[in-house]
């Protein structure tokens, strides 16, 4: 078994990312960021409380009100873990339209994208993020103490992700976020809808499952699991037991399974037992909530699948057609066409979304997806698309915009949009459907938080949904008039949509979602549906009917029913949180917040490259291992990392440092090396062993590009090195030692270009990677050599959803000092296999499938989600050592992804069996593969 190239850190860099990348609100998966601003971003800072709030000058405003609350709300919501002091920088993002928040080590921040979604909770967005992400703060400070500790940041982040679950540290922090505001997740039906369905319909998990997730089932993700996990321990033993529990911890960090033993230590029951307790409460609670609802069970209009699928946002086309947006574990997200048969006719698949959204009106399409720039990943668009059903012609009416939620007026002819400023103002615009020119905007003085606009029939009024810390509101807009219909509800009010003089819309009256109606004139309000779980997303079909989404147990599905009003119904929302609300006593947090002004200063960048965290053990293979001292700026910007090895074998050590420079548009690094070395050659025919030792140091210089385009992806890279090695005390060299080697030159481009892929897919169905490299040394008359190297990989649909085949052919032409190096990539078993010539190509086939997808817990050991296999045939030089019909090796694979000792990595394990063609006189290979992901 091989380890990765570069410095495997021990335990330390497998369990880093996971471990408090905490990502609060989990629209996009992401760990935490390692991507840049651009070099156009002016950067400021304030001092307040223990917060460094770095920010760019657009942001002045949010920064100086997260200045004024972050120090007086920490007091509050560290009280239950009994921090109340915090020393931490927080970053606010503007360039980015996809909402974000998270707290991590190494080094110690947080950031909040200051963006906000369309659809999020009833309050502020970046007091929302605030009240959340400060219990992070507080979970980390209660674990490492509440001063900076600049060495052991990775160790502990390491030690947090082994011995405490996720589900913890996010049910803790949404449990806080919940009691202590009015609004918080814990208060949202459909957050927590895909569990309370699955349990109504007799579909438990097992632990691992609901915690880590399934390939075929909708599980409740360990945020929710967390959440109300967190919410009944504090409801049974009160509102000091997440102190409790993390300073036992702290006490006895040693130990396997620490925060199962910790957690049966004070609720006699380990985390297995203690979920599937929570589990039957979940069951009994909800069976009494539905006992007393009155509900309809409504025909689904989308084929039967017991794979988790979603179809969102049904509109009828016609009297026989419904368009919808349709995504499932094994399909990516796409516009189809579902037929009065249910048969469903695949139009095109479409870029990331924060959340589904399209229009229809006319026969024209819109949409919103979310493009990247190509170099500075910290930045990001949100842009229009249109797609004419009659022509078949796509058109993007937006570049490098940020503009959300687009909704056509019923003549096809203008779209209202919401645009957000970098200085986070908010406005709603109309903008011309055919050519994007912007025809008007609309003011929004007191830069409420705007979402999901529409047009009535006329296209002359708009309606709206507005959200500031008092809540949500519903407003109508027809031309200078604004008024209000809903005013500072914590209903999750969204996609208002109007149907003659009423406006449809959904929101939780009765505690379950279901859409609802409002009369412009009266403002009275009644019910249009009675879902069991959830209706969602109305749209006016025709014949005096609304199609919308019925939530069932494998997803959003498609309903239709005649446009019948009801009676609202009394709220029967179970409210998990109530006794931590009642445990905390402060009401909301954002209430009395100073008015208080803070001194602004420059956050100059180039006195901030270096920001030393960590010192961690690194392993290069069972013979070098050592230690590294880390640093990583704040900004993303500079990498530093320094440390020495021990080589067991040759009993020397090795001294090392990396830099890393990120800003410009190129990426530039510096690798230093000062290493012992040892060789074997042949003197007076006996063999005789050499050493030295060498100063190694290669520069490298980097441009990584890539976009997207709708559910394509690309990406260019253009790699340029050189390097300089000088040799000294050498001890039994021969005479013709060289000692320096000058400046060879390595050139790399890679092309990639793939469809975008979904959880079950091995590889994508359609995708083509080109690269080219060459090496040469045009310094060094002493050492002539070159290699050109061409490669390329072409994977092809499979003869069934998420398989893949993969065809790559790679040729590579090398001399001199470089004839026995390899550059392409070989056959399985390569270096187990006694060469017959010299590489100079290679043909690879491969064929991979997924079979099963078991979601088996075995016990705390592991737990497996999926197998895998495949079958390939490899050839070699071809024409020289085998021909097109000998492969050189061909076998078979078994792969498993799993979760082991219920921790939070994805390790993939796998078993190979190469056959060696019989020119080899050699037995069959079994090689083992051993990776992670998170």
């Amino acid at each position: 078994m091989k380890l990765n190239k570069r410095n495997i850190k021990l335990i330390i860099s497998y369990l880093t990312s996971i471990s408090l990348s905490i990502i609060s609100h989990p629209v996009f998966g992401q760990i935490f960021s390692t991507a840049q601003n651009p070099l156009s971003v002016h950067w400021n800072y304030i001092e307040s409380g223990g917060f460094k709030i770095i920010y760019p000058k657009e942001l002045e405003n949010e920064a100086q009100r997260m200045a004024r609350t972050l120090p007086f709300i920490y007091l509050k919501v560290g009280l239950g873990l009994r921090q109340q002091q915090t020393s931490t920088p927080l970053l606010l993002q503007n360039q980015g339209t996809i909402a974000n928040g998270f707290v991590q080590l190494g080094p110690k921040k947080s950031e909040f994208y200051a963006t906000p979604p369309q659809y999020f909770d009833s309050q502020d967005w970046l007091n929302n993020l605030a009240v959340h992400e400060l219990r992070h703060v507080a979970q980390f400070d209660k674990l490492t103490g509440n001063k900076n500790h600049p060495f052991p940041e990775l160790v502990y982040f390491a030690y947090f992700g082994a011995g405490i679950p996720i589900w913890f540290f996010e049910g803790d922090a949404v449990v806080n976020e919940t009691a202590l505001t009015e609004s918080g997740r814990g208060r949202q039906p459909n957050w927590i809808m895909p569990y309370r369905a699955s349990i109504l319909e007799g579909k438990k998990f097992s632990y691992s499952k609901a915690y880590f997730g399934s390939n075929k089932d909708l599980t409740p993700g360990y945020y929710q699991t967390g959440y109300l996990m967190v919410a009944d321990m504090k409801e049974k033993f009160g509102q000091f037991i997440s102190d409790s529990l993390l300073s036992d911890i702290r006490r006895r960090p040693i130990r396997l399974y620490p925060f199962s033993k910790s957690l049966k230590k004070y609720t006699g029951k380990n985390t297995k037992k203690y979920f599937e307790d929570t589990q039957e409460k979940l069951e009994k609670k909800w069976t009494n909530q539905q006992e007393s609802l009155s509900t309809e069970n409504y025909v689904s209009l989308n084929q039967k699948t017991s794979l988790a699928t979603h179809y969102f946002l049904p509109a009828r086309l016609n009297k026989k057609q419904i368009l919808a947006l349709k995504e499932s574990k094994q399909e990516a997200r796409h516009f189809v066409l579902i037929n009065q048969d249910q048969s469903e006719q695949k139009l095109f698949g479409i870029g990331y979304q924060e959340q589904p959204w399209f229009s229809l009106k006319n026969n024209i399409l819109v949409w919103d997806e979310i493009r990247y720039d190509p170099r500075y990943k910290q930045r990001s668009y949100s842009v229009i698309c249109t797609y004419n059903l009659m022509t078949g012609k796509f058109k993007k009416l937006s570049s490098q915009s940020r503009l959300f939620s687009p909704t056509l007026s019923d003549d096809g002819k203008k779209i209202i949009v919401v645009k957000v400023e970098l200085n986070n103002q908010f406005n709603l615009v109309e903008i011309d459907a055919r050519s994007g020119k912007i025809l008007k905007s609309i003011p929004n003085p007191d830069n409420e938080i705007l979402q999901t606009p529409c047009f009535d029939q006329t296209g002359n009024q708009i309606a709206y949904i507005s959200v500031t810390e008092k809540g949500k509101s519903l407003w109508v807009v027809d031309g200078e008039k604004k008024r209000s219909l809903i005013l500072n509800s914590r209903q999750q009010l969204s996609r208002p949509v109007f149907i003659d003089h009423k406006i449809a819309f959904n929101a939780h009256f009765n505690g379950i979602d279901n859409i609802y109606t409002i009369d412009t004139s009266t403002k009275k309000i009644n019910a249009l549906s009675a879902s069991k779980y959830g209706a969602f997303n109305p749209t006016e079909s025709g014949d005096g009917k609304i199609i919308f989404n019925d939530y069932k147990v494998n997803g959003y599905e498609i309903a239709e029913q005649m446009l019948t009003e009801k009676t609202v119904g009394e709220n029967t929302f179970v409210d998990f949180s109530s006794e931590a609300e009642k445990q905390e006593n402060v009401g909301n947090v954002f209430t009395h917040i100073p008015d208080t002004t803070f001194q602004a200063k420059r956050y100059r960048q180039g006195l901030n490259f270096f920001s030393f965290h960590s010192v961690i053990p690194v392993i290069d293979n069972e013979y070098i291992f050592g230690l590294e001292l880390q640093s990583n700026n704040l900004l993303n910007t500079m990498d530093f990392y320094t440390g020495a090895k021990y080589h067991r074998d040759l009993k020397r050590f090795e001294y090392t440092a990396d830099i890393s420079y990120k800003a410009l548009y190129p990426v530039f690094s510096i690798l230093y090396r000062n290493r012992p070395k040892r060789t074997f050659y042949r003197s007076k025919n006996t063999i005789q062993q050499g050493d030295w030792r060498e100063n190694y140091i290669k520069l490298n210089a980097s441009v990584p590009l890539s976009f997207n385009a709708r559910n394509q992806n690309y990406s260019f890279t253009l790699n340029a090195a050189t390097s300089f090695t000088q040799r000294y005390l050498p001890e039994n060299m021969p005479s013709n030692f060289i000692t320096a080697l000058k400046f060879p030159m390595e050139y790399n481009f890679t092309f990639n270009h793939s469809l975008r892929t979904t959880e079950r897919d091995i590889a994508p169905k359609w995708a083509q990677i080109l690269r080219a490299t060459y090496n040469h040394q045009p310094f060094d008359k002493n050492l002539g050599g070159e290699i050109v190297a061409l490669e390329s990989f072409f994977y092809f649909p499979g003869f069934a959803k998420n398989h893949s085949f993969l065809a790559s052919f790679n040729y590579q032409k090398a001399t001199g000092v470089n004839q026995y190096a390899t550059e392409i990539a070989t056959v399985y078993g390569y270096n187990n296999i006694l060469a017959k010539s010299k590489l100079q190509n290679s043909m690879l086939f491969n064929y991979r499938f997924p079979f099963a997808f078991p979601d088996w817990e075995l016990g705390p050991l592991a737990y497996i989600r999926n197998f895998r296999a495949g079958i390939f045939s490899h050839y070699e030089n071809i024409g020289k050592d085998t021909n097109i019909g000998e492969p050189k090796t061909y076998g078979i694979e078994l792969n498993s992804s799993l979760n082991i000792l219920r921790y939070q990595p994805v390790v993939d394990v796998g078993a190979r069996l190469v056959f060696v063609n019989k020119i080899y006189h050699q037995n069959p290979i079994l090689e083992f593969s051993f990776n992670y992901s998170f």
